[in-house]
Parts: C-alpha cells; structure tokens; sequence
C-alpha cells in the first residue's frame, strides 16, 4: 500500500504542476499532506515536515545568500563582459548562443555546485534569450542537462555519496567513468546544436548590429532577421510580440539587463568584484568553511563595497527579494514533500518493491540493471535516498552474481543528468526562478532529453567496458 502510495503522491504532485492546475509551491505542500493523511499517519505530519525543514534549512540559507551575491555582482557589472564576448562570438545566431549556453554551464559546473553554475549561467544567458526572443525553456533544459552530466565530478555529491555507500575510492569509480561522461557531455552539445537550430530556424540571424542597437531601445523587440523593418513597437501578444515561447512576457526591466548607463554600475570595482567570486567559489571547492557560510560573508562583504550607503544596500536587498523568496520558499516546500516521503516510509517500500521485481535471470546484468533504474529513482527520490538506501542492495544482488560493487557504483552515476531537473532537488527552482520559466513547462521540455542524455552515458559505458 506505500508503495502505491507513493507513486501516486509522486504522479499527482507531476501531472498537477505540469497541467498547470496548482504553484510548485502550493503541491509540494498540500499534495504530501492530503497522502500523509491517506497513509494514516496525518497525527507526525508535523514531525516530518520539521525533519524535512531541518535537512533543507542549509540549502535554503546558502540558496537566499547566494541570490543576494550572485544579483548585486550583475547589480555592479561582473557580468557584463561576459554577456557582451558571447554576443560577440554567438554574431546573435540562436544556435551558436544555444551551444554556448551549453558550453558555460558545463564549465561553471566545475565549482561542483547547481546552484552556483545555474546562477551564473542565467545571468550570463538571460539578456542574449530576451533580447532575441528565444525560448527560455531551450536555455534551462540545456543548463540543465549540461550541470547534471558534469555533477558527477567527485566533489559534485553522487559519485562520493556512492563511495561512501558502498566502500570505495571515489577515484576509482569516476576515472574509469570518463570516457562514457564525455560522450555524454558530447551529446549535450550535440543536442544543444539541434535546438539552437530549431530556433535559428524559427527566428533567424540578426546581425551584431541590429542586436546592439536594440539594447539601446528598450520600447521595441527583436522578431526576426531578413528583409523589411525588424524593428516593432512593443505588442502585447502573438508570434514576435516579446512573449517569451513559454509564455512569460516581457517587462522594460527585462531590456535593461545590459544597460551600459544603469546607475548600480561599479568599473572601478570590477577587479575587486571579480576577485571576491574567484576566492568564493575556490573557497567553496576546498571546502575551507560550509557553503551557506562562505555566500553569507560573500554577499555581506559584496553590499558593504559596492554600496557604502544604507539606502542603497536596502534597495539592492529589495531589488532581489521577489527571487529570494520564491526560490527559498519552493525549498521550504520542498521539505514538506521530502520530509512526508521519508518519514512514512513510501521511498523505502517504493526501493524495495522496484529491487524486487528485477528477474532473477538479470542477476549477471545488474550493472545495465542499476544504470538503469538509476533514472526514475534519482528523479523520484533524493540522492542520500537511491545512494545510501537502494544502492547498497542492488551492489549486494549484483555480487551474488559476480557483478563488482564498482560496476554497480559506476552505473548508479548514468541518471544524473535527469536527476538535475527533479523537483526534489533544490537548485532547479534557482533555474526556473532565474529565468521566469514555469517548472511545468521546463519539465515537460527537459525531461525527455535529460533522459536520452542519461542512456547515452550508460550505453556508452557499457560500449567500453566500464559497466
């Protein structure tokens, strides 16, 4: 009975926020609350949703800080370069900005953390998508997806999670592992050439020109290239009207991202600035303080310099506070589905059962096995949940079949490109939030790639011997 329980929170919870029927917010509460009570344990709620607030209150911290950093260095320009060599590179063509968006997250997803990478890359990103009127589901999905691939690096969680579950050197696991992640990073970029030339095909190339004039006025929106005045006045409505492809229209504000002219600008500061995100993100990596700690110094010291003045600290605040509490409150809420999940024990009954229908016949594949229920059970439940609660069994199937641990830790990494976009996992409401993407729409998009992407890893590891 928990175990259909549980599928069925979980599938309510997919089809009501992808029908668009309720918030994110609202059905990662009610939802596990209404099931909770179908369990029969409605009397705990309580307690397991403090368990869940509890476990995600760091997350929460780091995400509300990081926010406030991460938007007073676009606030002051860090950014700008950046935004400005991609334009210049990408001669606004959608499928070379589309593969550059790939590019980006891949890179800043070295620091090992999705929020972290999905930050930057929105905020690098974001002007390019606007001003050119290009999908901004394009942009998470292949964020996404890109982040996933690379989260497996040791220090990104899976792969160290899986060396701890099952007793092995890490390096052991991802070294071999290489290869297969490459080709899987190889089909993103791959992927993300496909979508940029749906797009280009939608839209067409405008020149550099064309683009960096629209900068200039912020009354008027990019349609298109080709013959004929491209330059509309602002609609309402309709194809070219400066409704984003998923529905979000534009603001002024949305026009302004690269305003050379806005008054929150600090040139003389810029090496200072771009110094102070070096130093985090390396302090992060070495891990020299916990991560919540390092963003909570990072944007205290970030307002202190760039903006001496009280007033002005407080408008920076509140200029950001609308992303603040929307991406912390969709954590909170998040702790309440999490917390219902673990604490009646549906994620326990739902492993079991999915163990317990393999075949016996399949004992001698169980890497291909693990690969591939790595991808519903990482997007259905947390990594601590697949990796210390059903790994570890599936390594012991797998041993009493002569499958070595090892090939059953390096298979559990394939689904980690899906996992990325589960609503369990606290950094894709950065994305969407970010990008003023409806989860909805960004699931419905990404999903079926992200999952192509994870069997490409896994196949390609099977090809080479590694699984």
């Amino acid at each position: 009975m928990l175990t259909i329980l549980g599928f069925a929170m979980i599938a309510t919870f997919l089809v009501l926020i992808m029908l668009k029927k309720m918030s994110p917010i609202a059905a990662l509460v009610l939802i596990p609350a209404l099931f909770c009570v179908f369990v029969g344990k409605g009397a705990h709620l309580g307690d397991y949703v403090l368990e869940g607030v509890t476990s995600l209150a760091p997350t929460a911290a780091m995400l509300m800080f990081a926010i406030v950093y991460f938007g007073v260095m676009i606030d002051v320009g860090l950014f700008d370069p950046i935004v400005r060599g991609i334009l210049r590179f990408c001669k606004a063509d959608p499928m070379r900005i589309v593969v550059g968006t790939a590019v980006l997250a891949a890179i800043v997803s070295l620091d090992g953390d999705g929020s972290t990478t999905f930050m930057i890359t929105v905020s690098a990103m974001y002007p390019l998508y606007k001003r050119l009127g290009m999908s901004l589901v394009v942009m998470t999905g292949v964020a996404a997806t890109a982040n996933g691939v690379m989260n497996t690096l040791p220090w990104g969680g899976p792969t160290a999670r899986a060396a701890t579950a099952l007793k092995l050197d890490a390096s052991e696991i991802f070294v071999p592992m290489i290869p297969a992640l490459a080709v899987g990073l190889l089909a993103v970029f791959l992927l993300s050439y496909v979508l940029g030339l749906r797009e280009r095909k939608r839209l067409g190339v405008l020149t550099l020109d064309e683009v960096l004039v629209k900068e200039q006025e912020p009354e008027t929106v990019l349609v298109g290239a080709g013959g004929g005045d491209d330059r509309l006045k602002k609609p309402t409505g309709g194809a070219g009207s400066g409704v984003s492809h998923d529905g979000a229209s534009d603001s002024e504000d949305d026009f302004q991202g690269l305003d050379p002219n806005r008054p929150t600008l600090r040139p003389k500061l810029y090496w200072f600035n771009a110094g102070l995100t070096v130093a985090l993100l390396a302090a992060m990596i070495m891990e020299i303080l916990p991560i919540p700690v390092l963003f909570l110094l990072g944007a205290a010291l970030a307002l202190t310099v760039n903006f001496p003045h009280m007033p002005d600290q407080k408008a920076r605040i509140a200029a950001h506070a609308d992303n603040v509490l929307n991406v912390s409150g969709m954590v909170f809420a998040a702790a309440v589905f999490t917390g219902v999940l673990q604490g009646t024990g549906m994620v326990d009954s739902m492993a079991r059962w999915l163990v317990d229908t393999i075949p016996a016949g399949m004992g001698p594949h169980m890497g291909l096995v693990t690969g591939l229920l790595s991808l519903p059970l990482t997007y259905f439940m947390s990594n601590d949940g697949f990796y210390f609660g059903v790994l570890p069994v599936l390594a012991e199937a797998g041993a009493a079949h002569g499958v070595s641990s090892l090939e059953i830790a390096r298979a559990s990494l394939a689904g980690q490109a899906l996992h990325m976009s589960s609503p369990l996992v606290p950094a894709v409401y950065v994305l969407v939030g970010m990008a003023k993407v409806e989860f909805g729409d960004h699931t419905r998009f990404t999903v079926k790639w992200a999952a192509l992407t994870s069997l490409v890893v896994l196949f390609s590891g099977i090809l080479f011997g590694i699984i």
